[in-house]
């Protein structure tokens, strides 16, 4: 609900604090005294865009706060602020603020966070609706008639939404399925291949290495054979060391008692025959374990060369070979097995179609009951605004299946006859100024606060009514402001007259500059105001007592 308008040199106002509070309030003036000047400004603090023509001349900026009740911490407006990465304190007015600069540049901010026009057009709809001869928001606006329709019959879309993501889910799981399975039967020859070459290879995991360093073992045996051989001739030959160490041996121990020194030879030579047979025993282990057989050396190099070649044709290591074989594997078994898991998706999202179906098809029932309860509740309300000849449907239909959504399979719309026979259509193309001011106004009685903003703003909804009409279009309106909040722009005493609070709004010239004002007024002054609607420039007598008795009314 607005509860304050602050506007600051905007065309011709200078400065103007306006308070606001439940029920009607109504606005009056003569034509010219600027009462559009206040739609504009509060336009201007709901998106409108910013035009530098409504600075008021020899002003550097046009200025407009608006201030709401506080917004529910859970509600629409609070999802609105959190989407928008902007920050809502719960209990706390929310406070809106545009300025337009004389250059045509504009700021916006949200209490106190700067804010784009765009965004407070997004917030817009939540906080007012402005109804006037030329709006094409609000009830003209097809695309919230369902929503409309749904409050007010208490059609729950819920179950339909539910049903309708798990359909969703279930076509996306499908077809991702599909897609795979294309791709692998598209693959299927080549993975068919892979998986026989692979499987015939049966690589195992480190092989690589192990065979790499077998074939270099055996490479360096290969090399050193000889010198192997020559080393074992030296030591253990018929002329080799070590037998040339036992002959001496033999000699001294027949003559070592002779003296001191040749038993010392003797252990000496001895110690080395020792030493000499440990080095041969070496050579022969270095010779036994270098030993290499070419064939087996051909073996490891040839399956060795064949690891590195399949690795490179499929641009992995070696080691990755066992884990590639088994992912191919895995793949080739998705695919000979694939129309099996597809055959159970199929089902499964057959499944959800028809449960969304089914939920749909109960949402529309209740739609269908829900529409003829409007229809009637508007049709009692158009005979008492002189739209008897008219008739109002709401039109619920299917759509195409591929336009079905979260919010059902129907498309629902407010169409009107104007004239006995004329054929239905939108209400915005057929009703004139007048009729469709009228037309508004019965639908938003019928759908009494179902759904749209807590403040309603009716801009001359009584032009060109009068006597009876107007006093009906007042009475409809007062009652539509129960627990709620309206303001009207009038200039029909009998809808002046049902107001709880009464605005004038004036034009003052100084001799200089032209000014318009808005004053709250007094019951004496309200009186006063509506004798003047009725008579015109002279008030008389009669005027004032038709005046009273519309007020006691």
């Amino acid at each position: 609900m607005l509860t304050a308008l602050s506007i600051r040199d905007v065309v011709l106002i200078e400065a103007l604090d306006l308070e606001f509070g439940e029920g009607l309030g109504v606005l009056t003036g003569e034509t010219g005294a600027g009462k559009s000047i206040l739609l504009d400004a509060l336009g201007l603090a709901l998106g409108a865009r910013a035009d530098s023509g409504l600075v008021r001349s020899g002003a550097g900026q046009a200025v407009v706060g608006a201030s709401f009740v506080p917004p529910a911490a859970d509600g629409a407006i609070a999802n609105l602020f959190a989407q928008n990465g902007m920050e809502l304190e719960p209990g706390e007015p929310l406070l809106i603020r545009r300025l337009v600069k004389a250059d045509g540049g504009s700021r916006a901010f949200v209490n106190d966070q700067p804010a784009s026009a765009g965004f407070l057009r997004e917030l817009a709809p939540h906080l007012v609706e402005i109804h006037g001869q030329h709006d094409d928001r609000g009830l003209l606006n097809p695309r919230g008639h369902r929503l409309l329709l749904d409050a007010f019959g208490r059609c729950d879309v819920g179950p339909v939404a539910i049903a309708h993501r798990a359909w969703r889910a279930a076509e996306d799981a499908l077809a991702v399925a599909r897609a795979e399975q294309d791709s692998a039967e598209r693959d299927r020859e080549w993975l068919e291949h892979a998986v026989t070459e692979l499987s015939a290879l049966a690589p195992e995991e480190g092989e690589e290495e192990r065979l790499a360093e077998r074939r270099a073992t055996m490479q360096r045996g290969e090399k050193i054979a000889t010198d192997l051989q020559g080393i074992a001739e030296l030591l253990e030959g018929s002329d080799g060391g070590l037998a040339r160490l036992r002959q001496a041996a033999r000699i001294l121990e027949r003559v070592s008692d002779d003296h001191a020194a040749l038993g010392e030879a003797l252990a000496a030579i001895d110690r080395a025959i020792t030493e000499g047979s440990e080095a041969q025993a070496q050579v022969d282990a270095a010779a036994e374990a270098l030993a290499f057989d070419p064939a087996a050396l051909e073996a490891d190099e040839a399956r060795l060369f064949e690891l590195r070649a399949v690795a490179r044709k499929h641009r992995v290591q070696p080691d990755d070979l066992p884990a590639l074989l088994a992912e191919l594997s895995g793949r080739l078994d998705r695919v000979t097995s694939g129309g099996a898991g597809i055959a159970r998706l199929e089902k499964a999202a057959a499944e959800a179609h028809a449960s969304y179906r089914e939920a749909a098809r109960t949402l529309s029932a209740m739609r269908t009951l829900a529409a003829a309860r409007l229809d009637a509740a508007v049709a009692a309300e158009l005979k008492p605004l002189k739209l008897d000849a008219a008739r109002f449907r709401t039109v619920v239909e299917p759509l195409d299946e591929n336009q079905w959504s979260a919010a059902g399979m129907d498309r629902v719309e407010f169409e009107v006859s104007t004239n006995p026979g004329a054929p239905f259509a939108p209400l915005m193309k057929i009703a004139s100024g007048g009729e469709l001011s009228r037309f508004i106004l019965a639908m938003k009685v019928a759908l009494a606060e179902e759904g749209g903003a807590r403040t309603l703003i009716f801009d001359e909804i009584d032009r060109g009514v009068g006597g009876a009409v107007a006093d009906a279009i007042g009475e409809r309106l007062a009652r539509l402001a129960q627990g709620s909040q309206l303001l009207v722009v009038t200039h029909s005493p009998q809808v002046a007259a049902r107001g709880a609070r009464h605005l004038l709004i004036a034009k003052r010239h100084d001799g200089i500059v032209t000014r318009t004002g808005v004053t709250p007024l007094t019951p004496e002054q309200r009186r006063e105001e509506i004798a003047r609607m009725l008579s015109g420039a002279e008030i008389t007598p009669e005027a004032r007592a038709q005046a009273e008795r519309l007020l006691a009314a």
